[in-house]
């Protein structure tokens, strides 16, 4: 009995290559969890897909994927003097976004950052007269802009990006290549236009991986089903059951990432409305679950478990049978599941 992520593999499969289509030259992103498909499976695809080049996020993960990837690894987080050194091989390329970094990585194959409307990392404008000196003794791949994902100022991201173009031409830094993200397919149409000289490659993990909402579906068996009776005691607290009903013992706790969430920006009075009111039935025990059950979201009985999770689903619902499977919304992200089966 598990958890289980189905994936409609053919459908899955064809979107990749319809976002591989909308921008040529796509970089594969790879990092975390693997997007909920893990490592190996998310290399697999992307070898697949012809890929030249993986990005992931650490070194470490570089280090686990170069044997199941034979291209280039791309380590989006920028190398720091003074990082535990991690053993890789030449066809690992590291992301800098420092003057230092720069100079700290003699001999390697890099990247380099500018800074974004972000502001998470990045070489600013000022440290670009220092960089000739810099990329001397490094195998410069080429420049990278990491866009933000909203533009809440009604500014344009292509014009960001056409303005980091400039300053590097001005300062005279080679343009051969510029790594984006968060870019539509009609912004790097607008770019390779006005600059057919620079390659520009789209990195891409959500909208690649996780793109198509309805290619996957996370389901929780279930291992027990008691009924009980309003007032009857439960679980580790020993709570009443508020009224009459079924407990329900379903695959899917913490240790996959049940019940644990990351947190979200909220827009809008909705939103922020239904946020407090979610907030205010956590605090007298009320929490609802991501499984789905009779065609709704049922609640947690308790807090989940380590590895499964204790559901209350009432008396005017159908019974759940052991070995049947809940549907489960869950964030790929954050989960860790126990089986992918292809279907």
């Amino acid at each position: 009995m598990a958890l289980t992520l189905y994936v409609d593999t053919a459908r899955w499969r064809a979107h990749h290559k319809h976002v591989q289509e909308q921008f040529p030259g796509l970089v594969p992103v790879c990092k975390g969890n693997g997007y909920g498909f893990g490592h190996e499976r998310l290399a697999e695809e992307a070898t697949r897909l012809g890929s030249d080049v993986l990005a992931v996020g650490t070194t470490y993960e570089a280090a686990r994927i170069k044997d199941w990837f034979g291209g280039d690894l791309l380590v989006l987080t920028p190398y720091r003097r003074g990082e535990e050194p991690v053993p890789l091989p030449d066809r690992v390329i590291r992301s800098v976004s420092s003057i230092d970094g720069v100079y700290g990585l003699v001999g390697a194959r890099v990247v380099i950052e500018v800074m974004s409307s972000m502001k998470r990392h990045g070489i600013s404008e000022q440290d670009l007269a220092q960089l000739h000196a810099a990329i001397e003794n490094v195998r410069l791949e080429g420049f990278a802009l990491h866009l933000p994902l909203d533009r809440t100022d009604g500014s344009d991201a292509v014009e960001e990006v056409i303005g980091w173009m400039d300053r590097l031409r001005a300062a005279r830094l080679p343009l051969h290549t510029m790594f984006v993200s968060h870019l539509k397919s009609e912004d790097l149409v607008r770019l390779q236009q006005q600059f057919p000289q620079t390659r520009f490659r789209a990195r891409i993990g959500t909208r690649l991986w996780l793109g198509d909402h309805d290619a996957t579906e996370y389901r929780g068996a279930v291992l027990d089903v008691t009924r009980v009776a309003k007032g009857d005691r439960f679980g580790y607290r020993q709570q009443k059951a508020a009224s009459d009903g079924f407990l329900v013992v379903v695959a899917g706790g913490t240790s996959h990432g049940v019940g644990l969430e990351a947190p979200k920006a909220l827009h809008g009075v909705m939103p922020r409305a239904k946020g407090v009111a979610r907030a205010g039935l956590a605090t007298v025990n009320r929490n609802l679950s991501p499984f789905v059950w009779g065609g709704k979201q049922r609640w947690f009985a308790e807090p989940p478990h380590m590895q499964v999770s204790i559901l209350f689903v009432p008396a005017d619902a159908p019974e759940p049978k052991v070995g049947e499977e809940l549907v489960a919304h869950l964030r790929h992200t954050t989960t860790q599941f126990d089986r992918l089966v292809d279907r």
